[in-house]
């Protein structure tokens, strides 16, 4: 009965995929301009456009743009079912190219962030959960709570203003220096990489300390914890021991969609802090007009977005017992 959980699941997941490739597709088309625009340089494009229109129309038809939008379409999904995301009109090379070179600068800010802030966000929510009505408890839900709604290219630009511009702690922007080489390089990275891995990890605490705290103090009034309490255990064990355990169901859910919200506030920062990966990547499609690179970044985050889903509700459905009870009856 799980395995036939599951592929229902995975059959939702198939559907949302399929029209995700088609809302990325139409969607990006309804912007304004032309990709020719950005090729060709505004003033060449203009020339043209008034002293020799054939020519204009020429270089539409070389990249398929004066197809029916339906018919473009098509050409996608066929080209998207033989694996090709096709060619760059801004790079000049293939899509798939430079989505791998750029998705592994962009992991690299995603998943430790969402590594510390799952830990530490379960961490201290739990205490304060435990301890929710104490001075304690109201300092650090206002704090979190403060940094939660802030936006995230907003708090990437105050971290700028402080730790880069004055105090003067961690570089500006970039990934690296120019020049480093070897070990030098990797510590080089990693010192680039403080800056947007604290905004992305502080952001990341707040969402899940609030969800953990929520579950904490709403478990604290099950009957198992009063048995526990009742046999003469430390607080400290019912707490990691039992409340921990059970609170910790909502978290494995949360943390998939953290990653999803992770994916789109990752894009901000990185153009904050000109950071080389999907973030930038997008950025330049979009003020490009480059379809064909629009559909394929988009395209990569959503089906990393919609993995990290699947997983979370395969967790869910192995680790809550009363889930699979309710399936089965």
């Amino acid at each position: 009965m799980i395995g036939i959980l599951l592929f229902r699941k995975f059959l939702r997941y198939i559907i949302t995929f399929l029209a995700m490739i088609a809302l990325i597709f139409f969607i990006s088309h309804l912007m304004p301009g032309s990709p020719l625009k950005n090729i060709l340089g505004e003033e060449t494009y203009f020339r043209m456009l008034s002293q020799n229109p054939e020519t204009l129309e020429e270089l539409n038809k070389e990249y398929g743009l004066n197809r029916p939008l339906v018919e473009q379409f098509i050409i996608y999904l066929t080209a998207l079912v033989n694996a090709d995301l096709g060619y760059s009109y801004k790079y000049r090379q293939p899509i798939s190219e430079l989505i791998l070179f750029r998705l592994k600068w962009t992991l690299l800010l995603l998943l430790p962030s969402t590594v510390l802030g799952a830990m530490l966000g379960a961490f201290f929510g739990a205490l304060t959960g435990w301890n929710h009505r104490s001075g304690q408890d109201s300092i650090f839900t206002s704090w979190l709570l403060f940094v939660y709604s802030m936006p995230h290219y907003w708090l990437a630009m105050l971290f700028v203003l402080v730790f880069a511009f004055h105090l003067d702690l961690l570089p500006l922007s970039g990934i690296c220096s120019a020049g480093s080489q070897g070990f030098q390089r990797l510590v080089d990275i990693l010192v680039h990489m403080a800056l947007p891995v604290s905004v992305l990890t502080s952001l990341n605490v707040s969402y899940n300390y609030l969800i953990m705290r929520g579950s904490v103090v709403q478990i604290m009034g099950e009957g198992f914890v009063l048995t526990a309490r009742a046999k003469g255990l430390m607080e400290r064990d019912v707490l990691f021991r039992h409340v921990l355990r059970n609170a910790m169901l909502p978290l494995v859910t949360v943390i998939a969609l953290d990653f999803g919200f992770m994916v789109s506030g990752a894009l901000l920062v990185e153009i904050v802090f000109s950071w080389g990966g999907m973030g930038t990547l997008v950025y330049d499609a979009v003020m490009a007009r480059d379809y064909p690179l629009l559909h394929g970044s988009f395209l990569v985050i959503a089906c990393c977005v919609l993995a990290a889903n699947f997983i979370a509700d395969v967790l869910y459905v192995v680790l809550d017992p009363r889930l699979r009870a309710g399936e089965t009856t």
